[in-house]
């Protein structure tokens, strides 16, 4: 933690990716909460000109709330450090290498951790043809939030017919059935366990639809389970060199017992606000909205 003095934050918000509306909800939640806190708070909307304006406004500390693409890949943490700017979450690399799915089961891969079978295809040929056999699931391999994602049930006769504003370039990867959970990671140490219950695929609305999946906190598991995704976690936000807060997220088969258990992917910038699910762990722990915004606040640096 930095021993500067803050008091004018820029909470980075909105932004062009496809998860801009839901970077807008977590910006909002996040400076309500940091200026109750007692903090002056900036809420600038992140567009071209985002370098001019926090040279206008001159933060102490940048709140980084974007999602998706250029906020959360290593682009606008680049600028930042440009600029000679604390910031929140994780620096250059672990944001590039977290949002890149490929580069970062590669990296899990030579941590020993457990991923999904996955390759990377033409979005056309993935069209066309099955690229593995059913079920497996298409995904851009560098967005997040569950936008343009497809499962392809077992049986399926064809492939689905995936929309002209996915990548060219996708990723396939086998379907792991059973459970949703995920853990927050927070300064290198698991917080605990989430169960997340929907009746169907975890997709965008059970993300953020009211009434779309349930939270279970902590995780009703077996012992062996619940620690080896706290410890997967924590080695997976390590491998990257992730900053701050990240969530992993995985997929548990519970007929395979410890085997069953798969890493899906890392979040460098989770969801925030106070029922998203690393504010929810948080809360569990003892740790308020605002504190943890707080605490994000003063773990910022610069060189990431």
């Amino acid at each position: 933690m930095s021993s500067r003095t803050v008091n004018r934050i820029a909470v980075l918000l909105g932004g062009p990716s496809a998860e801009r509306e839901v970077s807008l909800v977590s910006g909002r939640e996040c400076a309500v909460a940091l200026r109750e806190e007692g903090f002056e708070v900036v809420e600038i909307d992140a567009g071209d000109d985002l370098a001019t304006r926090l040279l206008d406004v001159q933060p102490d500390v940048v709140f980084n709330a974007l999602h998706g693409r250029w906020g959360e890949d290593g682009c606008v943490q680049g600028m930042l450090e440009w600029l000679n700017l604390p910031y929140t979450h994780s620096g250059v690399l672990a944001s590039a290498l977290a949002m890149d799915k490929d580069r970062s089961k590669r990296t899990f891969a030579n941590a020993n951790l457990p991923i999904a079978k996955s390759i990377l295809v033409d979005r056309v040929a993935a069209s066309n043809a099955h690229p593995m056999d059913p079920p497996y699931v298409v995904k851009p391999n560098n967005e997040g939030s569950s936008a343009g994602v497809y499962l392809i049930d077992k049986g399926a006769n064809s492939p689905a017919k995936l929309s002209e504003d996915m990548p060219d370039v996708v990723m396939v990867e086998e379907f792991i059935r059973g459970r949703e959970l995920t853990v927050a990671v927070m300064d290198g140490k698991a917080l605990t366990v989430t169960d997340i219950l929907t009746t169907g695929w975890y997709d965008y609305d059970a993300k953020y639809v009211e009434g779309g999946s349930t939270h279970v906190v902590p995780a009703e598991l077996p012992a062996d389970i619940f620690a080896a995704c706290l410890d997967i976690a924590e080695r997976a936000h390590k491998a990257l060199g992730c900053k701050g807060v990240s969530r992993a997220d995985f997929r548990w088969d519970d007929e395979r017992g410890i085997d069953g258990l798969v890493l899906l992917e890392v979040n460098t910038q989770p969801g925030m606000t106070p029922t998203s699910l690393a504010p929810e762990q948080a809360a569990h722990c003892g740790m308020t909205f605002g504190k943890f915004c707080r605490w994000l606040v003063e773990d910022a640096s610069c060189a990431r």
